[in-house]
């Protein structure tokens, strides 16, 4: 997603000024854009026009228009987000008042306003224009001398770093210049993945090269993480996975990427991740049933007392048409995160999404059993 203008004042009432570049994007979108905010956008309209005869004719004209939005429709087959509303803005071709559907595509520009930008809402930008921090994998793609360090989102790759270091060739009497050369480049590569991959994010990360140069590089990288006690690295050894590549160039990558192997490791961190969290819930509602909770009314209770470690809560909820039920559930992500809780905005598109929507669309897993709050439901069931 492409920012071209942000526009707030102090109490939050203003616009920005977006382009869906990618078809995650609509998906963006469609998570920002609420009933009773205004968007504007080009659009065609179909006109009549009457000759001095007084034979009528329709022409489509292209034109542009604000609506207040009051109902949205995402088609994810064609990508297309269709939204219904009233114009609010003069136009030569359609009244003020009159009902109009914008269509958002892909490539073309869209400016929203909302009446309150909350927190939710602009951390939604920032992921949607940020791609990096959506880039759960990463891939470094290898040869003697040569190397790319790549992010990969669901929709696009992005190049962070490109090292290329001169290696002097291996032959008899050279041997100690090569291996010095080897050693400068594998150290570049090993600064790379530090400076360029942030492993709060980055689930899986794929070292891919033609031979052994992959093995090597990863050996040189540990055992230099061991002597100089880089907790990161050390602490993340099991998110690296060794593959073949044909060469250390970024077309390579392609090669890499459809490796069965590295599909199954892939959708396991990207797919998978919310399905898995869902599963901690539920194990943990069987086996200390004290530590997870459902429903809004509980889930406040515990984090009153801060107790939340990780809050699972359904996008759908900040799609609410009730403004004031909305700033609650934005207010309790806020406030998870001020306690130090981890925060996890599951898809409603998605199957986690579709069965957390099954237990009230929200969820928590507790730092410590709060058995007061199963009293509280037993309680309320006597009465």
């Amino acid at each position: 997603m492409k920012l071209v203008e942000k526009n707030f004042d102090k109490e939050g009432v203003g616009y920005v000024v977006l382009i869906p570049e990618e078809s995650e994007d609509m998906w963006h979108a469609y998570n920002l854009i609420s009933k009773g905010d205004s968007v504007r956008s080009t659009t065609i309209r179909k006109v009549q026009t009457e000759s001095s005869t007084g034979s009528s004719s329709s022409n489509r004209v292209r034109t542009t228009l604000t609506i207040t939005v009051e109902n949205i429709d995402f088609d994810t087959q064609a990508c297309m987000l269709r939204l219904k509303g009233r114009n609010i803005e003069e136009n030569q071709y359609v009244k003020m008042g009159a009902y109009h559907t914008l269509d958002l595509e892909l490539n073309r520009k869209f400016s929203l306003r909302k009446a309150e930008w909350d927190s939710v809402a602009l951390e939604r930008i920032d992921l949607a224009c940020d791609p990096t921090k959506s880039a759960d994998v990463a891939a470094v793609v290898m040869q003697e001398g040569l190397a790319n360090v790549c992010l990969i989102t669901s929709s696009m790759t992005i190049v962070r770093a490109k090292i290329d270091v001169s290696i002097p060739r291996k032959r008899k009497g050279f041997v100690q210049q090569y291996e010095k050369g080897l050693t400068r480049f594998y150290d570049q590569v090993m600064q790379a993945i530090l400076r360029h991959i942030n492993f709060d994010i980055v689930k899986c990360v794929l070292i891919a090269s033609p031979g052994f140069v992959r093995d090597q590089f990863f050996d040189y990288m540990f055992q230099t993480a061991v002597k100089t006690d880089n907790k990161v690295l050390l602490d993340n050894k099991s998110k690296f996975m060794l593959v073949h590549s044909s060469s250390g160039f970024k077309h390579s990558l392609k090669e890499v990427l459809q490796d069965p192997a590295v599909m199954n490791k892939i959708s396991d961190t990207k797919a998978s991740a919310e399905v898995k969290l869902l599963e901690t819930f539920y194990m943990m509602l069987q086996l200390e049933p004290a530590r997870a909770f459902y429903g809004k009314k509980h889930v406040e209770k515990a984090n009153e007392a801060q107790a939340i470690e990780t809050l699972l809560i359904s996008d759908n909820l900040f799609r609410c048409q009730d403004v004031k039920l909305r700033k609650e559930y934005v207010k309790l992500v806020d406030s998870v995160k001020e306690n130090g809780g981890d925060v996890r905005i599951f898809s409603s598109l998605h199957i986690s999404g579709e069965q957390l929507e099954q237990l009230t669309g929200v969820a928590a897993i507790l730092r410590f059993p709060m058995p007061e709050l199963e009293e509280d439901d037993d309680s309320a069931e006597d009465d």
